[in-house]
């Protein structure tokens, strides 16, 4: 194994695979979690159940319909609001995709996945409902984070890694 092999660096295309299964496996995740918010527990009829709860930090299962992008900007409910999003994010995970297949790291294949997945996942959401499911709810000191879901937070996640590698990876030796 050469040492770039060591470090994380990946052969041409190498990468592709790993970012699509982390895409599919948040995938799964996400629309499995909002199928059982949705129908198992019923969670539209029901408000603020909590789930966790440590000193001032709890998360809460809270049913809110995103009708905008996140944190609810651009939100509407005209007939192609949610059609125009569900097209925007998908040209995004296309974009993503490219990029994906040029990945340099594991960490970079593995947080465009997460990206990728997010994106797709809130997209079936959009073309299905109209609107995401957002059900997550955390709160400490008083004070509320947004409504998210698991698609959200695999976007979040991907993003911090992402602009992490850009601002501490050091450049290659050639």
């Amino acid at each position: 194994m050469s040492a770039a092999t060591a470090a994380g660096t990946l052969p041409a295309r190498a990468g592709l695979g790993l970012g699509l299964a982390v895409a599919l496996l948040l995938l799964v995740a996400d629309q499995a979690s909002k199928w059982w918010i949705l129908y198992g527990l019923d969670l539209p009829g029901l408000r603020n159940v909590p789930v966790f709860s440590a000193g001032p930090f709890g998360l809460d299962l809270t049913m809110v319909w995103n009708y905008g992008v996140t944190f609810g900007l651009l939100s509407g409910q005209g007939p192609l609001n949610h059609i125009i999003l569900a097209v925007v994010a998908a040209a995004i995970a296309g974009f993503l995709l490219r990029w994906l297949a040029r990945a340099e790291t594991r960490l970079v294949a593995a947080a465009l996945g997460a990206v990728i997945g997010g994106a797709v996942g809130n997209v079936i959401d959009r073309l299905r409902f109209g609107a995401v499911v957002d059900f997550l709810r955390a709160h400490a000191w008083g004070w509320d984070w947004y409504v998210f879901n698991i698609a959200d937070a695999g976007i979040v996640c991907g993003v911090v890694v992402l602009l992490a590698d850009a601002v501490l990876r050091k450049p290659a030796q050639g």
